[in-house]
């Protein structure tokens, strides 16, 4: 979508002008990935309108692959106008104009498929499923286990208010069971599918993924790996671990619509956590989030989830690759905007390789991707 942000802090009704941008958590983690190096294409619809053409250049400035890009000549671009505030607090407001938009209408008919199913990582978000039916068949298609498929990432983003009905963390949760690489904060968990105690409690409703993040908030984040995942990943970015020559497996064996009712689940895991299927041994690591002077919140957990794949196609330690998602989510939070570059692959590397204890002094602030210097030059007291 289009993006509009505000001129300055306050209600929608006060504010006088905005500034155009773009936003989209797809797009977003594409232009990120680029910007950082990586071979990136999206795949997606707009409208054949002027909103529509500002989307597909500004995507394309990134150095995103825009070639499979639709344009729609019935429907709109769709666009949104959000306040200042953090997205957290009473304050913030958010207008979307996306109902009946190009992307909306995307289907299993209307995208190239080829092109999606010709990259090694396929990213896909909640939010898509969200916009329409046929939105939903689409993604139920890319999922699909079976041969030739790309290593599936799949973010969570639930957000309530997008749901035509009360089937949307069911379908999630469905959607998710089928992806390799999986996103979710365990606020989300708890709001989408009655999920507490913890992450732990995270991966006993999705022991399916070969990768689970769990995302904290400002406490960090853990990520659940089990080896076969490990070995696999080895196999499709062959990097430090290497040597292996195992595929990468399909995650989720339940078939579409066979996820359990997470009305039902919901109260088992508050009492009586039930007993996962039999999966392959899987292991944590929790790396705490950074301290950060806060700008803007937007755009910030798709920042993370493009920091994390970046590392993973880079095939770096699992410590590392939460790492790389702190420090690109640091580089959106300190910006106004949903979308900022991530640093520069040698700066994000040196901070990524400092000590627990450093790591705990770091203090990051507006302009931080900027300036190409040394973690102790960066901590602050």
């Amino acid at each position: 979508m289009v993006t509009f942000l505000p001129s300055r802090p306050g209600r929608l009704a006060d504010v006088p002008s905005f500034d155009r941008a773009i936003g989209g958590a797809e797009s977003n983690v594409a232009c990120v990935l680029a910007a950082a190096g990586h071979s990136v294409r999206w795949v997606s619809r707009v409208g054949a309108d002027g909103f529509g053409d500002h989307l597909v250049e500004a995507v394309g400035g990134y150095g995103v692959d825009v070639s499979a890009v639709g344009r729609d000549s019935a429907r709109p671009t769709g666009v949104y106008f959000r306040t200042a505030g953090d997205r957290a607090t009473d304050a913030h407001e958010v207008a979307y104009y996306r109902a009946g938009s190009a992307a909306s209408a995307m289907s299993v008919e209307n995208v190239d498929l080829a092109s999606v199913r010709a990259a090694r990582l396929l990213h896909l978000s909640g939010i898509t499923a969200a916009l329409s039916d046929d939105c939903l068949g689409l993604l139920r298609e890319l999922t699909a286990p079976g041969a030739g498929r790309p290593v599936v990432s799949f973010d969570v983003n639930h957000r309530a208010g997008l749901w035509r009905d009360a089937e949307g963390p069911r379908v999630l949760l469905e959607l998710a069971r089928r992806a390799d690489i999986v996103f979710v904060g365990e606020d989300e968990a708890e709001e989408a599918w009655g999920v507490v105690g913890g992450p732990a409690a995270v991966r006993a409703v999705l022991p399916e993924p070969g990768v689970l993040v769990v995302k904290q908030g400002a406490l960090g984040a853990t990520a659940f790996v089990s080896g076969a995942a490990e070995r696999g990943l080895g196999a499709q970015f062959p990097a430090p671990l290497g040597g292996s020559t195992h595929a990468y497996p399909a995650a989720g064996s339940r078939a579409a619509g066979a996820a359990p009712d997470p009305r039902r689940a919901a109260p088992r895991q508050r009492g009586q956590p039930t007993t996962p299927p039999a999966q392959p041994q899987s292991t944590h690591t929790f790396v705490p989030a950074l301290a950060v002077d806060v700008v803007a919140t937007t755009g910030a957990g798709d920042a993370f989830a493009a920091g994390f794949l970046s590392a993973t196609l880079r095939n770096l330690p699992m410590r590392d690759r939460i790492r790389h998602g702190h420090l690109w989510a640091a580089a959106t939070l300190t910006a106004p905007g949903d979308l900022a570059p991530p640093p520069a692959r040698d700066h994000a590397d040196r901070l990524t390789a400092v000590g627990d204890d450093t790591w705990g002094t770091l203090r990051l602030g507006p302009g931080w991707t900027q300036a190409d210097r040394a973690p102790e030059e960066v901590r602050t007291p």
